[in-house]
């Protein structure tokens, strides 16, 4: 966000700090983005990480997961996740279908995971 957009923003937490065992437990609720405007923002954070972790992005039809399927950010996907590490990516709130979620696949747990999207509101009168 630049400047002046951050007043206007919109953050949601996807996953809250959590020392996740498995993929199942790094895989947030879908989140209806269908307010926003510009971008999404992803950010994906690990903390400790026992064996490996690798961060998706999907989008759906609906809050139960309708037709998911994996979107590629603008600056394309994540890198592998490695300890104390901080990573954002971007789409376009127009290229998703309404809902999105993170996916954090874990090979070998536990990892340290949060993540959240932020996204500029649109503007009402």
């Amino acid at each position: 966000m630049l400047f002046n957009q951050a007043q206007s923003g919109l953050t949601t937490a996807l996953l809250h700090p959590v020392s996740a065992a498995a993929t199942v437990n790094a895989t947030s609720a879908w989140v209806d983005v269908r307010g926003g405007v510009g971008d999404l923002m992803f950010t994906v954070q690990t903390g400790a990480v026992t064996g490996s972790i690798t961060w998706t992005i999907e989008d759906a039809t609906d809050g139960a997961g309708a037709g998911a399927a994996a979107v590629t950010p603008n600056e394309g996907a994540f890198a592998a996740g490695a300890a104390t590490q901080v990573q954002r990516r971007s789409i376009n709130c127009s290229s998703v279908r309404g809902w999105v979620r993170v996916v954090g696949t874990i090979v070998t747990g536990p990892s340290l995971v949060a993540a959240n999207v932020s996204r500029r509101a649109k503007y009402t009168v």
